[in-house]
């Protein structure tokens, strides 16, 4: 099967749906499928199966930025890949989101399957929801990878949504180094803005012990503000942006990793990585976390927001050996559900009952 997927997102920035894409891309051709990304690059591609469609252009969204491209230039290139490959399906991430996704829902070049990954908010939604419907009416299957995604999506495009669940590459932990650190070690990886939460976490760490180790792993606008105010810790090692292979090496060298997210995260994936890398999770309590993560076993959640709740849970996860223990098998018991492979076969099913007849699917 010749499958297209295209993100609306630059891959060359990390983000969520970007990792999700570039990973069930890699688990399709696995599995002997011909599958090509579609989607802007801000430098090389990261991967060889993928078509650049030019520079993305930061764009607010959702209390983050999106790094999309809505120029025209990338429009006609994404109009003139799909038409050099002749996809039997297009699989469009965030298909509404400004750009590459929403050019393949007006061209429609072959069926398409639209997954949507975001909840909380969306400004086009609001203001143009007879375009966003017209556009969603457009898809010939709809999936979202969460409740708070699909109830979003459902509210306002209206149409039928199938939960599904983002995944892990639980492949590329196992074969991957670890990165060694020095003492006990809490890794923190996010774009550093209020949502993710970092300041709850330095302000967990005045109350830690002086041996304990701070990765911090990400840039954004807050970067100088926090850098400047938690200067004189010399237990903080801001690391800045970190290839994917970096992330995987500390996620399996840290002790801890801590995800403090305060709102606006559809699904925990983030969460299943640190399961994947054998390292005891320690997260906020939000909806999109509990997607991934069941309290006391698979990780430590706390009150979001909660500095001492938070400095409480990380003493736990770093000096009990049992729950260490506890929180480490069955969090890579639960990342092995949450198998990029798995997830593979899920959309291949999908794809191939879009492609039968009109007649036999009714």
């Amino acid at each position: 099967m010749r499958i297209g997927m295209i993100c609306p997102y630059s891959l060359t920035v990390p983000g969520g749906v970007q990792t999700q894409v570039l990973g069930l891309a890699r688990a399709l051709r696995r599995k002997g499928h011909a599958c090509r990304v579609l989607a802007p690059c801000d430098g090389p591609p990261p991967d060889a199966g993928v078509t650049p469609l030019g520079l993305s252009l930061p764009t607010a969204a959702n209390g983050s930025v999106a790094p999309v491209a809505p120029d025209p230039s990338a429009q006609l290139r994404t109009i003139r890949a799909m038409r050099d490959e002749a996809f039997d399906v297009v699989h469009l991430h965030e298909p509404l989101a400004p750009g590459p996704t929403t050019t393949a829902l007006l061209t429609k070049p072959a069926p398409l399957l639209g997954t949507f990954h975001m909840a909380g908010r969306s400004l086009s939604y609001e203001l143009m929801p007879n375009v966003v419907r017209y556009l969603a009416g457009r898809l010939d299957d709809r999936v979202a990878v969460s409740e708070d995604a699909r109830r979003m999506a459902s509210d306002s495009l209206g149409g039928h949504y199938d939960l599904t669940f983002n995944a892990v590459e639980v492949r590329r932990y196992d074969e991957s180094p670890a990165q060694e650190a020095d003492g006990p070690t809490i890794l923190f990886v996010g774009r550093h803005e209020e949502r993710k939460g970092l300041r709850v976490l330095l302000d967990a760490v005045a109350l830690m012990p002086a041996d304990v180790r701070i990765w911090i792993a990400g840039e954004g606008p807050e970067t100088e503000t926090l850098r400047a105010t938690y200067a004189g810790d010399p237990r903080l090692e801001w690391l800045g942006a970190i290839s994917e292979g970096e992330k995987i090496a500390r996620l399996k060298g840290a002790d801890v990793f801590c995800a403090p997210s305060l709102h606006g995260e559809s699904f925990g994936v983030v969460l299943l990585e640190g399961m994947a890398a054998g390292t005891p999770v320690v997260a906020s309590d939000i909806p999109g976390y509990a997607n991934a993560a069941r309290q006391g076993s698979d990780a430590l959640l706390f009150a979001p927001g909660d500095h001492h709740a938070l400095a409480s849970a990380l003493r736990e996860a770093l000096t009990d050996d049992a729950t260490r223990d506890r929180l480490v098998a069955s969090g890579r018991e639960r990342a092995e559900e949450f198998s990029m492979s798995t997830l593979a076969d899920y959309y291949v099913a999908r794809y191939e009952h879009m492609l039968e007849p009109t007649a036999r699917r009714r």
